[in-house]
This record gives C-alpha cells, sequence and structure tokens, in this order.
C-alpha cells in the first residue's frame, strides 16, 4: 500500500556529511551490508520524489517506486565516494533511468498483458489444475500481484523469461549473474507463484 510506503520513508533529516560519510567507509571499505541498508534507507525519499513527477495511478506509482529502488541500489553498488560527486548526483540517474524503462514498456508490461499473463499461469502456473475463475480480470489482477510479492530477483527472472520471452542465458548476462543463478530464481519464483496462486482458489471454493 502507498500509505505503508509513505509511513515508511525516513522522518529524520539529511545526514551529516560525517555521518553520511562514515556509512559509505563502513561499506565500502569494511563491506557492513547494515551501513549499505541505512544508506539505501535514507535515500528512499529520493526515490519517492522522483516516482510522484509521473502522472500515474497508484498501483503503477509503486511499481514505479518499485524500480526506482532497484536504480538506488543499483547506485549504492557502483558508487565510488573517491569521485567527490554527491550520491544523491549520481543516483537520481539510475532512478529515473529504471522508471523510464518500465514506462516505456507501455500498458502491456505494467500489466503484465493479457495473452502473457495467460501463458505464464497456464504453462508455469498451474500446469495440472484448471483455473476456474472465468473473470478475466480477476485472473489478471491475481497473477499480476503475485508476481509483484516476489522477492525482486525473481519477479526479473519470471518477467524476462516469461513475459518478455527471453532466453536464460540472456536474463543471465542482462543481470549480470550465471545461467545456473537465473533457474534457480525461475524455480524459487515458480514455485511462489504456485503457492499464491493456489491459496487463492482454495479461498474461491
Amino acid at each position: 500500500m502507498l500509505s505503508e510506503y509513505i509511513s515508511s520513508l525516513p522522518k529524520e533529516g539529511k545526514l551529516s556529511r560525517e555521518e553520511e560519510a562514515r556509512l559509505w567507509d563502513a561499506y565500502k571499505n569494511e563491506g557492513e551490508l547494515e551501513a549499505r541498508q541505512k544508506l539505501i534507507e535514507h535515500y528512499q525519499l529520493l526515490v519517492f520524489k522522483e516516482a510522484t513527477k509521473y502522472p500515474v495511478q497508484e498501483t503503477v506509482l509503486l511499481d514505479l517506486i518499485q524500480e526506482g529502488t532497484v536504480g538506488l541500489m543499483e547506485a549504492a553498488e557502483k558508487f565510488d565516494i573517491e569521485q567527490g560527486v554527491a550520491f544523491s548526483l549520481y543516483a537520481i540517474h539510475r532512478i529515473r533511468g529504471r522508471m523510464l524503462d518500465f514506462l516505456r514498456k507501455g500498458q502491456n508490461d505494467i500489466l503484465m498483458g493479457e495473452e502473457q499473463e495467460e501463458k505464464l499461469f497456464t504453462l508455469q502456473v498451474a500446469p495440472d489444475t484448471a483455473f476456474e475463475v472465468t473473470d478475466r480480470n480477476s485472473l489478471h489482477s491475481a497473477v499480476s500481484m503475485a508476481v509483484s510479492r516476489l522477492p525482486m530477483k525473481e519477479q526479473d527472472v519470471i518477467r524476462s523469461v516469461y513475459l518478455k520471452e527471453k532466453t536464460v542465458a540472456e536474463t543471465a548476462n542482462e543481470m549480470d549473474v550465471s545461467t545456473a543463478y537465473v533457474y534457480r530464481l525461475e524455480k524459487r519464483g515458480i514455485h511462489r507463484l504456485r503457492g499464491m496462486l493456489s491459496k487463492l482458489m482454495h479461498e474461491r471454493k
């Protein structure tokens, strides 16, 4: 929910230069993931402000925030504290880029496309059970919601392999990981989807 996300945004002001420098040093030089998490949480407001520039519905806004957060995390990974550039200026390009790429995919990708959703569901999610919901909108909504609840990397793999119809090798190359890792993410993602949609089916009976 958007309201829940907004309530989770940091309430305190900007980090002091000293505090931010300490966190970057702890993360980049000491490998402290807690410091990385604090930086990501602190800069979530940057993601939110960028996302709200686009006149979209709340559901799409949440997707934009999610994409922007991925861009924020990528920026944190690549950021070089020795370059003397403010992280906010460095990160905004990746945040905005992820959001614009998402929007450029068009309505079919945002709503996952009717034919693509059905393919994902019938061929992979529940090949051994008939999905008895005749309301097409309910089907699309259920699958879309289920995919959006997957961990981010599993979402990326599912959307790449089943919705964009890219090969595992292409997906692995884009994510800069091994094909074996993509296969593991795919397997886990499909397993989670089956569980979520199976639960939905039982609730509807």
